[in-house]
């Protein structure tokens, strides 16, 4: 025979073998795949599956209409808990047909998981109370199933679901997701993020979470990788309307209601050094704020004390740092209500821009530059107001300086909250506003000084708020000097803080007794 006849019936015979062999192999993986996944597995879920492909010469697999329930749920139908979930396909590339054969383990380059929904029923209505039992009941039975490097996830929805109200605490739709590099061993198991990664990729169309009991946040769009975040249409959401959150609350506490356009958080550098969480990021960006602060005044004052922003930023837990802080073309509001008949005083800043540097936690610090915020709005909607302030988060007595000013505001613009709040109207016009406080936790002082026009009092009768109180006016109105006749007119301004109150109830006092001493 030929020598290249020998060679051709080799190299056939050689390519028969493997045929044979992969066909042999992939019935064998078929039938052991099952007990790798769930005898191997011990973790509390039962996995099952429709149909599985394999193709060892290419090193790929295909599974597809897998489910995925807690192994206590087979036994107790009737009692819900755990992780439900149903995947399309999950694709497997890469895959190490040794691991399967000799490890007992699914060892592959790149697993990539389409349209699974998934469930999550807790025995409470927290999304995330225990990081650490995720830890031990999802991600590390897994790690001796199957290895991989790349995970791949698209098109996935999430809810987590309490058991004890059937409300959910999380919902996540349209979630999609690459993580690249990824190491899951004994190692990083005792970590506080149980595995490492070089890079990832998230994106999500809306997200649903039930923060506490008081408030949900929503967002339509969520685009993250490891170093830079996206939200759109950012918003938190009272629970309940004014009136049943009053009563709810055993003491005065403010309602906050927020939409933000669009946030954004560049180069972001954060994780775990020596089991301690740490943040950083050169900037924040928030576009478009609506703010809504509202406090009722019905329920007990809480007198507890307020922290002033030097002691909030240097007794955080952890290491931050935020270059800078921008919030753009914003409007903040604040009401205030005695009582839901009066209805509520509101103060408006519109247009209203902030610029902060430097922002740091006191943690592990010695030597920290001040923090300076610029201040750029419409007070009123209708006023400019330009606000310089600064701060030392390592400065213990909390020393800060708050100057600015507010120029051409016509009082009659006050009535929203001197109303329903004073029952007194103000007319006239501050032509000119200027203020400079220096303070601390104890006491401030300062200049205040200002230049206005034809200022005029209208008190309102107490039984019926429609009705002037003639009198009153009348002497009110004997005791305001109502024009500063052309003329800046300043005063020293001394006050006392009350440790229950907070900061910006501290610089609107110093405000009002700069009134006071050049209006009285």
């Amino acid at each position: 025979m030929a020598w290249w006849k020998k060679i051709l019936i080799g190299i056939v015979g050689l390519l028969a073998l493997v045929l044979v062999a992969n066909v042999g192999l992939n019935y064998w993986i078929r039938k052991k795949l099952p007990a790798i996944v769930n005898e191997n597995n011990d973790s509390p879920y039962q996995i099952t599956y429709k149909t599985l492909n394999v193709a060892l010469l290419d090193g790929n697999a295909i599974i597809q209409d897998i489910n995925l329930v807690p192994k206590s749920s087979l036994k107790k139908k009737d009692v819900k808990g755990g992780i439900y979930a149903k995947i399309k396909t999950i694709e497997i590339t890469g895959i190490s047909a040794w691991s399967i054969l000799f490890s007992k383990r699914i060892k592959a380059q790149r697993i990539t998981i389409t349209k699974p929904e998934i469930i999550l029923f807790k025995d409470n209505d927290k999304a995330l109370n225990n990081p650490k039992s995720i830890r031990d009941k999802v991600v590390a039975p897994f790690k001796n199933t199957i290895s991989v490097s790349d995970i791949y996830l698209n098109n996935a929805s999430l809810e987590i679901i309490s058991t004890i109200n059937n409300k959910a605490s999380l919902l996540v739709h349209n979630l999609s997701m690459e993580l690249d590099d990824l190491v899951l061993d004994d190692s990083t198991l005792e970590e506080k993020i149980p595995f490492s990664y070089k890079d990832f990729k998230l994106n999500c169309d809306s997200i649903y979470y039930r923060s506490d009991e008081f408030y949900h946040i929503t967002a339509k769009k969520i685009q993250t990788n490891k170093s830079d975040l996206k939200i759109a249409d950012f918003n938190m959401i009272p629970e309940y309307n004014r009136p049943e959150f009053v009563r709810r609350v055993p003491k005065e506490k403010d309602i906050f209601t927020l939409n933000i356009t669009e946030i954004s958080i560049n180069n972001m550098d954060w994780g775990f050094k020596d089991d301690k969480f740490y943040f950083n990021s050169t900037n924040i960006f928030l576009d478009k704020l609506f703010a809504n602060i509202y406090r009722s005044k019905i329920p007990a004052d809480d007198l507890s004390k307020k922290p002033l922003y030097n002691k909030l930023l240097r007794e955080i837990k952890f290491p931050l740092h935020v270059d800078t802080l921008a919030v753009r073309e914003s409007t903040l509001e604040y009401e205030e209500e005695k009582t839901f008949e009066k209805g509520a005083g509101l103060l408006s800043f519109n247009k209203f821009n902030l610029f902060a540097t430097d922002i740091n936690s006191g943690f592990g610090q010695k030597k920290l530059p001040d923090v300076k915020i610029t201040i750029n709005c419409r007070f009123m909607n209708v006023s400019p107001m330009k606000v310089n302030w600064r701060f030392n988060v390592l400065d213990k007595s909390d020393g800060f300086n708050i100057k600015g000013s507010i120029l051409q505001f016509p009082a009659k613009r006050l009535k929203p909250f001197t109303k329903p709040y004073m029952n007194v109207d103000v007319d006239g016009t501050l032509n000119e506003v200027y203020f400079n406080f220096t303070g601390n936790d104890l006491r401030s002082k300062g200049d205040f000084a200002i230049k206005y026009d034809d200022i005029k009092v209208t008190i309102y009768q107490k039984n019926n708020r429609k009705k002037k109180n003639k009198f009153l006016s009348a002497v009110g109105n004997l005791f305001v000097k109502n024009d500063s006749k052309e003329k800046i007119k300043e005063a020293e301004v001394e006050v006392e803080r009350i440790p229950e109150k907070s900061f910006y109830n501290f610089f609107w006092r110093n405000i009002g007794e700069g009134l006071k001493k050049t209006l009285l």
